[in-house]
């Protein structure tokens, strides 16, 4: 299906509608920027983002997999993660901060996409498969999800959600609410 700015607009209605999250989501991504900014964050704020990323998928996730990474994120020093975070929010593009990030255990591409987002979500949005397939669908992405993307790929599939939320006059998180709807 093609995507067009009635059809955002709808899905990301519904979005907020249907998904059991996006309360939680809300008052994250109002919330966790200005945190990450000041440094005024703990430990379990930052492994919100990294369960986040999984619990989204509400059991459609392998929860051994889940589990595993959300264990293994617990494992990084704080200071490390701190670090990371930090980096990424003094970072000036795409490419510094998920480099940032991925130095921590548990934290692949996409997860950095997930932080990037709750740093600085007028300019980043997450990436997953759910979410690309719907880009793949409406011909906006040509490849297949690369599991997991590279930066560089992640970089592509940035560019194409700034370039689809400036043609549909809407935010990068009205844009994701409705690709991931679209994708159910």
């Amino acid at each position: 299906m093609a995507l067009t700015k009635s059809v955002v607009e709808s899905q990301a209605r519904d979005y907020r509608r249907h998904e059991p999250l996006y309360a939680v989501e809300a008052e994250n991504r109002e919330t966790l920027p200005a945190a990450f900014a000041s440094g005024e964050y703990g430990r379990r704020d930052a492994a919100w983002v990294v369960r986040w990323y999984y619990r989204r998928f509400l059991g459609a996730y392998p929860d051994d997999k889940r589990r595993d990474a959300e264990e293994r994120f617990w494992d990084n020093d704080f200071e490390a993660v701190r670090d990371a975070i930090g980096d990424a929010v003094d970072a000036d593009d795409a490419a510094t901060m998920i480099d940032a990030l991925t130095a921590l255990e548990a934290v692949d591409v996409p997860v950095a996409s997930a932080f990037c987002m709750f740093i600085d979500p007028d300019a980043y949005v997450v990436v997953g498969p759910r979410v690309w397939a719907a880009l793949r669908e409406a011909n906006e992405l040509s490849r297949p999800y690369p599991d997991p993307p590279s930066g560089s790929e992640y970089e592509t599939y940035l560019e194409r959600c700034r370039s689809l939320a400036d043609r549909f006059d809407c935010d990068l998180w009205m844009l994701y609410r409705a690709l991931w709807r679209q994708s159910a």
